[in-house]
């Protein structure tokens, strides 16, 4: 696996990172999430230097990661994953239905 450094900058501060070119994309992703949630806290509250910044981004952003983890649990939320698998599975029932009945 090939790894790469690419230059991000998160609340004005640049970071070299490393990453497959395959994990680049959501990396980047991951840059603007975090930058996004520290540029809000920064604007919106008393919050100040960067340290307590990041540490409270990363709190807010951990928040949301446990209560979208907390939906899927209770089945209010759905991962992409099996999303999908649940409509090939679908596909294929029907496929078979229609087979069965000679519908093609």
């Amino acid at each position: 696996m090939t790894t790469k450094q690419i230059e991000v900058s998160i609340l004005g501060q640049p970071y070299r990172l490393a990453c497959s070119p395959e994990t680049e994309a959501a990396l980047l992703e991951a840059v603007a999430r975090v930058d996004s949630e520290m540029t809000k806290i920064r604007t919106h509250s008393s919050v100040r230097g960067q340290d307590r910044i990041a540490v409270m981004a990363a709190l807010s952003l951990a928040s949301e990661l446990l209560k979208l983890q907390e939906s899927i649990r209770h089945g209010e939320a759905f991962p992409a994953e099996e999303i999908r698998r649940t409509m090939r599975q679908m596909n294929e029932q029907l496929n078979a239905v229609i087979e069965q009945h000679g519908m093609q």
